[in-house]
């Protein structure tokens, strides 16, 4: 009743705005769209007959039923047109019009009343038309209609170049018009839209400077870029309120009054220190609402809201600080459609939030999204969950060069101005690999120009030794640096499906076995969870371990490929990626939980946590290892109550308990600290024989509106007596739905992967299905029954949700609140110094002696190397100071497949000898400790190499492997070669 009550008296405002005096408003322009696929000539018109056209409510893909049906290069691509009919307010004569898309998917035309306004055809951003002489004031109807292609070749019309990142292997081609349309109407002396192309406007820009933490205090600008076209002169200031998150005002202020001339743009400033301030930072998405108005003859006009955080950033000595607080990169490359079973990137606000929560609960805390800027739904939502946003313009791999440039240049620079408002971009990416010093220049400028103070870094994958790039990494191995912060863009690529526990429980799918993979074994992309999981552990470790507090140089982190299964470039079994923590529908994966203990703080552990693998449901026959990832010292684990001993650790968070045998009851770890006490634990039960399915609804907070738009989630469980889930059951549950609803349904392995079925498995005992409303406010009665076991049935009310001749005021977000559960930004340093490092003053070698310095230059892109003879292998660094070295951290050259022979001497006294291991980057060799000034590394036989990361995915090993490979590498054997090596000494305790 008090929604419905909320919902009425919006209704009520908007009826009243119809019909009174004239102000600036935003309008919902989502409802009544028709749509139909094909060519048709004269849609355009105005009396174009579309009676018998789809009726739909944006956002809306005219293929997104497609979505996790068809493989990503069979999605339907051809011509689709859409259509709209409107009217204007009443008090909306004579007023400036302009209309805003969130973006179309790929090139459209757009038409109002049959005359064409223009085109856009990046298939990515926003864009909007100044559509004042193209409309007719009330009670006269106006049309829109747009004909948009979305064919996988689509070329620009100016220049017949096609778009790169228009790919069929990363961006679902969900095409017409999948993002959200809205309706500005101004005065004619009007801030503008933050809408470059077409409108050539950059619209408001709010930012902070003079941060100061401690004191919770700023100086905040607000800068609007104004224009007059009334045929006189006018004189204005511009206004600002800003309240915070509970709505309380907390500040006003203007600028100084200002002459405008007819059909002149300026940009009007003003600024305020604020105290008491809120910072936004991880998991603390603290939004002000920033009020700006033009101030003209002493009354208020021309209201523009900015929703915006406060935050300071720095990217410095290898790290990333915000707040004041050093955080390392912990998240997820995840594809910038971030789409769903059924309906692609078309979902409703909430469920953004639901989604980008989730990874925030998970403890991950940035988001690079991958080769497109995502959609603004997108950014706003990690502004409210606290999730910080790497944002790409328009990339597909490598470099550009002629009109391929300009678009991404021209698509970087729409972007930054559309999105510079959002406190969660952290980062711009001006590409998905490499580009020249030159490019990076020319897009840093961008930044420049409409970004000065957003507190970003610019940068790109790669781009180690770049002096123009701010940040860099490469895509799997780990790079370390004491200047810019260097995180990994991709890392641990490995699929597997959220179906397979692993090999001893039902569909008892054995590790790795699935099809080929371009000819080959595929077993990576076939995984079970556990093996999934324990590749997750094994890959993060090397970031953990060279984290922020182990040295000068640093890893600055890095993100996992990808968040959710997603509808791209597949390897393994199912037609879309599957290398997702959680499964299309946002279930969990184990590795979801895994990555929750091991990023549980900004550096360091800071809330232990523990989790065992899989389930405690098998047969009596059964002897298995089980895994428990937990952030512990040592792991004990008991059966009934029974220790079972201490598990082998690795990779810092990796418990092994070999040959486990099942017994009934309960299994449970306890993570105990370096004095034993217990710090973490986590227990699991066998469950019963499946007695009864479950369902439980998860709808917008604000409730399930009946506009053809809004979903709901319902969670399908098959459980014991006892309300306990069965892990194991896979059983078949057939739906049936009554109401004004569309059955989305959900996703399985099976037949066309059950896509819109009413037929679904659950999976590991849990699915869940979506159901997206209809028009009409209806009851909508869920039954989901099987065999064996109890039924269940669940109602689910829709709201009515009213528009006026084609707009609302109630725009898609509405009434959607803040994720604040982590607080604000501590106090307290994120991470302990666990190692001091020793500094060298300079190095000797007999060979290539005039590129010693480049071992330990801090840049991965260059080497020191000998001349290929044993006897030249060796290079000699003096320390500038006698120190105690017990720990040498190095990266040589050929790092993944080399392994070199080698002793080290500490003033010519024995510390180390050994063979070198292979790795992705960086290999820490422990040293006798003695007091000494000089430290040698000498070969002392041949080098062997033999790829360790043979069936690591994706990865081209004559690009990634060796650096500096040419074709004898390989057969010299007395090849010495350090990309960079650091020594350091111990803390005492």
């Amino acid at each position: 009743m008090k929604i419905k009550l909320i919902f009425s008296l919006i209704l009520g405002c908007c009826s009243s705005l119809f019909s009174q005096e004239f102000q600036r408003t935003k309008y919902n322009f989502n409802s009544d769209w028709k749509l139909k696929t094909g060519d048709f000539e004269q849609a355009f018109q105005i009396n174009y007959n579309d009676k018998n056209w789809k009726q739909v409510t944006l956002p809306y893909a005219y293929n997104q039923r497609e979505a996790f049906l068809k493989d990503i290069e069979d999605l339907t691509t051809g011509i689709v047109w859409y259509r709209k009919q409107f009217k204007l307010p009443k008090n909306a004569k004579d007023k400036k019009v302009f209309i805003e898309f969130e973006g179309i998917r790929q090139g459209g035309t757009i038409y109002v009343n049959g005359q064409k306004v223009g085109m856009h055809e990046n298939g990515v951003m926003a864009f909007g038309f100044d559509i004042s002489d193209y409309v007719k004031p009330y009670p006269n109807n106006n049309v829109i209609a747009l004909h948009i292609d979305n064919d996988w070749h689509y070329r620009e019309t100016a220049t017949n170049a096609t778009y790169r990142w228009n790919n069929i292997n990363f961006n679902a081609n969900y095409g017409g018009i999948p993002k959200n349309v809205y309706l500005h109407i101004s005065d004619k002396l009007f801030q503008t839209l933050p809408l470059y192309s077409n409108l050539k406007t950059t619209g408001v820009y709010v930012y902070a400077k003079d941060i100061d933490i401690k004191n919770k205090s700023a100086n905040i600008y607000v800068e609007s870029q104004i224009k007059n076209e009334f045929e006189t002169e006018k004189q204005a200031e511009l206004y600002v309120e800003i309240f915070n998150i509970e709505n309380e005002k907390v500040a006003h202020f203007s600028s100084e009054v200002c002459t405008i001339k007819p059909n002149e743009t300026k940009t009007l400033k003003t600024h305020n220190i604020l105290n008491d301030l809120n910072f936004w930072s991880w998991g603390y998405g603290y939004l002000y609402t920033v009020k700006s108005y033009l101030k003209i003859n002493g009354k208020l006009n021309d209201e523009v809201i900015t929703k915006t955080g406060f935050r300071k950033t720095a990217f410095k000595n290898g790290e990333v600080v915000l707040n004041d607080r050093v955080i390392q990169i912990k998240g997820y490359a995840q594809r910038t459609s971030n789409e769903w079973p059924a309906i692609g990137m078309s979902v409703p606000a909430w469920l953004s939030d639901f989604s980008n929560r989730m990874i925030v609960e998970g403890n991950g805390n940035l988001v690079r999204w991958m080769h497109v800027t995502p959609w603004k739904q997108d950014i706003e939502s990690c502004d409210r969950v606290g999730l910080m946003q790497a944002m790409p313009a328009g990339d597909a791999e490598k470099d550009s060069q002629g009109d391929h440039w300009k678009q991404r240049v021209n698509l970087m620079r729409d972007a930054i101005i559309y999105n510079r408002n959002n406190p969660s971009i952290i980062f711009y990416e001006c590409g998905n690999e490499v580009i020249s010093e030159a490019h990076m220049h020319e897009m840093k400028s961008l930044r420049n120009t409409f970004d000065p103070f957003g507190g970003r870094a610019i940068g790109s994958r790669e781009m180690l030794d770049s002096r123009e790039a701010e940040y860099g990494g490469e895509m799997l191995y780990i790079n370390k640096s004491a200047g810019k912060p260097l995180w990994a863009t991709e890392y641990s690529r490995d699929e597997g499906l959220r179906k397979y526990w692993d090999e001893y429980s039902p569909p008892y799918h054995k590790e790795g076995v699935g099809p080929l993979y371009r000819g080959k074994p595929a077993n990576d992309y076939n995984h079970n969870q556990d093996a999934h999981t324990i590749e997750n552990v094994t890959r993060w470790y090397d970031y953990y371990r060279e984290r922020p507090g182990t040295g000068h140089r640093i890893s600055s982190g890095g993100v996992n490929i990808v968040f959710s299964d997603t509808n791209t470039h597949h390897r393994g079994e199912s037609n879309y990626r599957t290398s997702g923590e959680v499964d299309p529908m946002r279930i969990p994966k184990d590795g979801y939980f895994a990555h929750q203990v091991m990023w549980d703080g900004w550096v360091d552990i800071e809330n232990p946590r523990t989790h065992i693998l899989g389930h405690w449901n098998y047969n009596d026959t059964i002897t298995k290892p089980i895994y428990v990832v937990s952030s512990a010292k040592k792991v004990e684990l008991f059966i009934k109550g029974k220790s079972k001993g201490f598990g082998k650790r690795s990779k810092a968070f990796l418990f092994t308990f070999d040959n486990i045998k099942f017994h009934k009851g309960s299994i449970k770890a306890i993570g105990y600290n370096a004095n034993n006490k217990i710090i973490s634990s986590d227990e699991k039960a066998t469950a019963g024989q499946p007695h009864a399915i479950k369902l439980t609804a998860l709808t917008n907070p604000s409730g399930f509106k009946a506009n053809a738009a809004d979903v709901a989630l319902v969670n399908v469980e098959v459980v014991d007596k006892n309300g306990q889930r069965s892990p194991i059951d896979n059983s078949l549950i057939n739906f049936k739905i009554t109401g004004d609803a569309i059955w989305l349904g959900g996703i399985a392995q099976g037949p066309d992967n059950y896509i819109l079925s009413k037929k679904l498995p659950v999976e590991n005992g849990v699915n869940r299905v979506m159901i997206r409303s209809g028009f009409k406010p209806d009851k909508i009665k869920v039954e989901a029954t099987s065999n064996g076991i109890k039924s269940a049935k669940i109602t689910l009310e829709t709201i009515s949700v009213e528009t006026f001749n084609g707009l609302s005021e109630l725009l898609p977000n509405a009434y959607l609140k803040s994720y604040l559960e982590r607080g604000p930004t501590p106090e307290t340093p994120s991470y302990t110094i666990k190692r001091h490092p020793i500094f060298i003053r300079h190095a000797e070698a007999e060979s290539n002696s005039e590129q010693v310095y480049y071992s330990y230059d801090d840049n991965e892109l260059t080497e020191w190397r000998n001349d290929g003879k044993i006897s030249t292998g060796k290079i000699t660094y003096t320390l500038a100071k006698p120190s105690i070295v017990n720990a040498c951290v190095a990266k040589f050259t050929g790092w993944r497949s080399k392994s070199y022979p080698i002793r080290i001497l500490a003033d010519n006294k024995l510390v180390f000898e050994g063979k070198t291991e292979q790795s992705l980057g960086y290999i820490t060799l422990p040293l006798k400790p003695v007091l000494a000034k000089q430290i040698t590394i000498e070969l002392i036989g041949v080098n062997t190499e033999n790829d360790a990361f043979n069936e690591i995915v994706e990865v081209d090993p004559n690009k990634e492997l060796d650096l500096y490979k040419d074709k004898e590498a390989a057969n010299r054997k007395g090849d010495l070669r350090i990309v960079e090596i650091e020594f350091y000494e111990k803390i005492n305790d």
